[in-house]
């Protein structure tokens, strides 16, 4: 009548450690930081001892330079070296150099 209690019971795997466990026994996690927009989207899943392991503070732009690296899309190589140019700097210092380069 109101709906069946095991209505998600759906397995979901941990981001973190590998491991699939219930649907109801997960935490969501949105990569990009707002996780009460729903529309149109897929959350990521930390089951409950991972997601109590991890760190609650802010982290900058932490995601967002993930994302732009590639992170889950490219392959382990590209992005360790997109990830390391962003966080050091270096894609800006190479677009500088290019730019003073056309000039």
């Amino acid at each position: 009548m109101w709906g069946s209690r095991d209505r998600d019971r759906t397995q979901v795997t941990c981001i973190a450690c590998g491991e699939e466990v219930p649907r109801t026994a997960a935490r969501e996690y949105d990569k990009h930081g707002n996780r009460w927009e729903r529309a149109d989207k897929e959350f990521e899943f930390l089951c409950k001892e991972c997601h109590s392991d991890i760190c609650h503070q802010p982290r900058g732009d932490l995601e967002t330079v993930l994302v732009e690296s590639g992170a889950g899309e490219d392959d382990r190589t590209a992005f360790l070296r997109r990830y390391t140019e962003l966080a050091t700097g270096e894609a800006e210092s190479e677009a500088e150099s290019e730019r003073e380069r056309e000039r």
